[in-house]
Formats: structure tokens, sequence, C-alpha cells
């Protein structure tokens, strides 16, 4: 009994120095995983300073959208489901305050041509003016004919200049930059300074246009909805510069009773619909542009 109690106890003593020599180097590795860390940190400062002197010139662009101000026109499977939930009213819903009271003025006049009429009744309503149902459509109905839709096509139809234009679609700022030896349309744009955010490099590209200094517009969210990068032609490109990353916000325009920013075709400001920007961007600018275009 003597001999296995003492491999026993020489076993237990041997397991505890084996886990007291683990926590010691377990602890060590800690210790030299802090130092790791504190040169990863460093890494990742020197990398920020490597973008920041990157070739590639950051700027942020405004998608600003004008929404339609008159309803689109009802395509036949429309108007058909229109039709429908018209005549599923007609049929199931219940009667309004209006047709109850041309039901009572029927009934009243039918007693007094009867003679069921009590005379009472009238003398507690002879005080007040006496209004019919009927009457009260009669002028509802002098209203209608008098009243005299506007238009829903603008005279400023043909200028894609005009922000009163297209009334039942959306239309999307563009302007015309220089880009090299040649001028593009494309979103307005501006260049990021340092201590600014994105956003603010957005607004600022819009602000900074004269024609749309009166325009008051909403952002939608503080965070990039797209990136486009392009490289300058050969013979822009610098060690310094190379090409340029652009970063696109959306905004609607709030304002909807802004001047029109330009007055003629050729100025360098226009308002397009989603069809129209093919006409006028870039195949791999507009690719870039489409995909944050959804309900557009």
């Amino acid at each position: 009994m003597a001999a296995p109690c003492r491999r026993m106890a020489g076993r237990s003593l041997l397991q505890f120095l084996s886990s007291f020599s683990r926590t010691s180097v377990s602890n060590s590795g800690f210790r030299q995983f802090s130092s790791t860390s504190v040169c990863r940190g460093s890494n990742q400062a020197q990398h920020v300073e490597e973008r920041a002197s990157s070739p590639w010139t950051l700027m942020a662009a405004v998608c600003l959208q004008r929404l339609p101000v008159i309803s689109a026109e009802s395509n036949p499977i429309e108007q058909q489901f229109r039709d429908m939930m018209i005549q599923m009213e007609l049929e199931k819903s219940m009667l309004s305050d209006h047709e109850l009271r041309l039901l009572d003025d029927a009934e009243r006049l039918r007693r007094m041509q009867a003679g069921e009429y009590d005379s009472d009744e009238e003398e507690d309503r002879r005080d007040q003016e006496i209004v019919l149902a009927q009457d009260l459509e009669d002028s509802w109905e002098q209203k209608l004919n008098n009243f005299q839709p506007a238009a829903r096509v603008s005279d400023s139809e043909g200028d894609p200049g005009s922000l009163q234009r297209c009334l039942s679609d959306s239309l999307l700022l563009l302007v015309e930059r220089p880009v090299g030896s040649e001028k593009l349309w494309m979103l307005p744009q501006t260049e990021w300074q340092r201590g600014e955010t994105l956003r603010e490099t957005a607004e600022r590209a819009l602000s900074s246009l004269p024609a749309a200094s009166g325009f008051k517009a909403t952002f939608l969210g503080n965070t990039p909805c797209g990136v486009y990068k392009y490289k300058l032609p050969r013979a822009a490109r610098t060690e310094s510069s190379v090409g340029t990353k652009v970063f696109f916000f959306k905004a609607v325009l709030s304002d909807a009773s802004a001047p029109p920013a330009t007055e003629s075709p050729e100025s360098s400001l226009l308002w397009v619909t989603k069809s129209e920007l093919q006409r006028y961007v870039k195949p791999a600018y507009l690719r870039k542009v489409e995909r944050f275009l959804l309900g557009f």
C-alpha cells in the first residue's frame, strides 16, 4: 500500500509542476501578443499615411433627384384594377353620412306629400337654415364644372436645362466638367479636403454650383451609396496624380419652387430622366450610377 501511495503523490507533484510551467509559458505568450499588437497599430497608422499620399484623388459627388410632381398615367392593368376596386366599394361599402341624409330628405318629402308630416318637427327647425342634401350636390357639381385642372405637359418639355419638365418622372442633375482635354457630363462633384467628411464634400459640391444656389436638398444618409474609379488620360497623368475615386451620395430636392437653373440646352447644367442618361454620360460611369438608382 505504501508504494502505490508514493507513486500517486509523486505523480500529483509532477502534474502540479507541469501546469505551473504551462501557465508561465502562456503568460510570456500574452506579453509577446501585446507587443505584436503595438507593432500592428503602428503599421495601421503608417498605412493611413500611405493612403493620404496616394496618387488617387478622393472626390465626393451628389446624386440630386427631383421627385415626380404629378402622378404618372395608369397602364391598362392599373386602370382595370382601379375600376374593379371602385365596383367593389359600391357593392360592399356601407352608406355614408351624405347618403343617409339623402334618404332622410326623401322620407320627409314623402310624408309631407302624404299628409303625414308633423308640423311640430318643422317648429324645431324654423330658426335653422334648411339645406337639403340635393342642394349640396348641386353646389358641388357647379364647383366641379368650374374647376380647370393644370396641364400635365409643361412648355419646357424640350428643354433639358429646365426643372419644370417631365413632371410625372424623376429627374437627375448633371453638370459638365473638364476631364483632361475633353468635357464630360457627370454628377456634381468636388475634391475632398482635409478636416471634412465625404458628405460635407458632397454638400459643398452642390452649394458651389452658381446655377444651383437656390436649391435646397435633403441628403439621404451619411454613407456613400456607390463609388466610381477612373484613370486620367495618359497625357494628364503624373507620379502624384494617376486617377480619381468618386464616392456618391443621394439627395432629394426639397424645394420644388426653385427657379429653373438654366434657360438653354447648351448650358452646363441639365435635368435628365433615367432613360436619357445614356445620351450624356460614359457607359462605364453609367453602369456605376445605375446601381443605386433603384426606383428612379
